[in-house]
């Protein structure tokens, strides 16, 4: 078992095990030795940090930076960036590896640490154990590079520049977005500058919101975990779209013309099918979750389109993608991989491919989603104060399959702990939305009963 990483990288509260100085600064002394284990280069090896714009950002980059430093590797800080813009600028900067301290759409009060390889890929399970094992041991405690041997850091003035101009390169040359009306909110986080800059050059109408952090702002009320500010706003202006990222842009979730919030499943839906229809979508084939509505499933098979279901995390629909040699896929919350563009969930250039999108179709986006019909679905999340087999619960087994049975072969359950919060979510899905809430909220008590309600 695993004891820092998570489902995406080391998650927490800031300042609290294992999001302390102390223990980040050992996760750097661990990915530096491990690189310079792995790769021969000439010259120094280096390592790309970034991060959102949360209070503890500082604390953790000086600890990461110290202690890559400190195993005779450099450091190149390129501040506030997306997470996808790090993927990019560890390619671009022909780093090592990649470091972004970002805990997504969390609260100002948590954060997190995520490695990219050189590649631009997020590491394997296999990779991050190996780095735990090396904090775990102590083995290399006494490594200790003196005089000239010690690493550097500086600081890159162009990463948001080259940044902006990948993403704009995610469409076709000569594409603009002349008299569109696009209202984008930053979420307080990492896009603050670049998403609203990217959508200006473009030639968009834009109305921005959430766009001051100050540290404890991001994802306040606003952003992806929160659109009803952006609905508001969409309504108001008569925007033609609304595009809230959360706090490091990896994902993007849209609101229509008309104020609506566009389910995740029907934008990769919607794009699925277009890539389709130009012969683009390799293998005929969607990388999704478990949790995607059974929907887009029906939907895109009925275009000869196969879905493929992996693990919930965007680092699973990727593995599946790589293995399968497929080149779209994503999450219904939205993050979403155009691997012919970058190597992990871009919130940006999802936007800039809807955009697209609606300008070569010449349809809403509202029109563009209603190619698939969402299955009732509900997903109930469980505060929880420790973890347990669920299968320990006394008649919790019995309860499933009991529950399974009334959905007759027509809907899915699927239970599971969270990997980022302390959280247990209960979704259920089915052709009866009346029985899909019953059953769900009959697990979820279930379930709470046992495991406590943490207090919020």
């Amino acid at each position: 078992m695993r004891k820092l990483f998570g489902t995406d990288g080391v998650r927490g509260v800031a300042n609290v095990e294992p999001l302390t100085a102390e223990t980040t600064l050992k996760l750097g002394r661990a990915v530096a030795f491990l690189f310079q284990q792995q790769q021969a280069r000439q010259g120094r090896h280096r390592v790309v940090i970034g991060k959102d714009t949360r209070l503890s950002g500082y604390l953790l980059e000086s600890a990461l930076t110290s202690g890559i430093c400190s195993m005779g590797v450099d450091v190149l800080l390129v501040g506030p960036m997306p997470t996808p813009g790090l993927a990019f600028l560890t390619r671009s900067l022909r780093a090592d590896a990649g470091v972004v301290i970002s805990a997504s759409h969390n609260p100002y009060q948590d954060n997190g640490i995520k490695l990219f390889a050189e590649s631009g890929f997020k590491f394997p399970d296999a990779f991050e154990q190996r780095i735990e094992e090396l904090i775990e041991s102590g083995r290399i405690d006494t490594i200790r590079p003196t005089a000239k041997r010690i690493g550097k850091a500086f600081r890159v003035d162009d990463a948001e520049g080259r940044y902006i101009e990948f993403v704009k390169n995610s469409i076709p040359r000569g594409m603009e977005f002349q008299g569109v009306k696009v209202a984008v909110d930053c979420a307080n986080g990492a896009a603050y500058k670049v998403a609203p800059t990217v959508l200006r050059e473009l030639g968009a109408e834009v109305a921005v919101l959430s766009d001051r952090p100050n540290g404890t702002n991001i994802n306040a009320n606003c952003g992806a975990v929160a659109p009803a500010q952006l609905q508001r706003t969409v309504a108001k202006i008569k925007a033609d779209i609304g595009i809230a990222h959360d706090g490091d842009a990896d994902r993007a979730v849209f609101v229509d013309h008309r104020g609506h919030v566009v389910a995740g499943d029907r934008i990769l839906a919607a794009c699925a099918l277009a890539l389709h229809q130009r012969g683009q979508l390799k293998g005929a084939t969607v990388v999704t979750t478990v949790m995607s509505n059974m929907g887009l499933e029906v939907a895109l098979a009925r275009e000869g389109i196969k879905t493929v279901r992996a693990k919930v995390g965007d680092r699973y629909v990727l593995e599946r993608m790589l293995a399968g040699g497929f080149n779209f896929g994503g999450e219904s919350s939205g993050h979403v991989i155009f691997l012919d563009y970058n190597t992990t969930g871009d919130g940006l250039i999802t936007a800039l491919q809807v955009l697209a999108l609606m300008q070569q179709s010449g349809r809403s986006l509202a029109e563009l989603a209603a190619c698939m019909e969402l299955w009732p679905q509900v997903l109930v999340n469980v505060p929880v104060a420790r973890r347990r087999e669920l299968a320990e619960i006394p008649g919790y087994v019995k309860q499933l399959k009991q529950a399974e049975q009334q959905l007759g072969g027509k809907g899915r359950i699927l239970v599971r702990f969270s990997g980022t919060e302390p959280l247990v979510r209960v979704m259920v899905e089915g052709e009866h939305k009346r029985r899909v809430q019953q059953l769900a909220g009959e697990l979820a008590e279930t379930i709470e009963r046992a495991l406590g309600a943490r207090a919020r």
